[in-house]
């Protein structure tokens, strides 16, 4: 799922927990994952790193045929640009990135000049 998530999809969120300093992060990338579980960390089948993750209220419900919560989880890749400032994203992010400044529970998060166009052109505008 992209970064296009509207508050309808996160009306269980309860809590947004980091599991790095956001200062350094230009952006995170976001998508909604099936966990077993709504309230603990939840597990990471991806490349590169997960970096935050929602935790979900008592009034959330599992899928009904599957019996999986829909939970946020903020992740990176190993190709991102925290990791390679000069790489395929120096400029531009990638489609489902945001501004994790911008996330709160049940607030999807925003695109900003800063998840856009990195620390450094922020830095340089006037």
């Amino acid at each position: 799922m992209s970064s296009l998530l509207t508050e309808s999809d996160l009306i269980h969120e309860d809590e947004v927990v980091w599991l790095e300093n956001l200062e350094k992060l230009d952006y995170v990338r976001q998508a909604l994952d099936k966990t077993r579980r709504r309230n603990t960390k939840p597990p990471y089948a991806r490349d590169g790193r997960m970096v935050g993750y929602a935790l979900l209220d008592e009034d959330a419900s599992p899928d009904p045929d599957s019996g999986l919560y829909k939970r946020r989880v903020f992740f990176l890749l190993p190709h991102d640009r925290d990791s390679f400032p000069d790489g395929l994203y120096r400029e531009g992010a990638p489609g489902e990135a945001v501004d994790p400044r911008t996330i709160a529970p049940k607030k999807p998060g925003a695109k900003t000049p800063r998840s856009q166009s990195g620390t450094v052109a922020v830095a340089s505008a006037p």
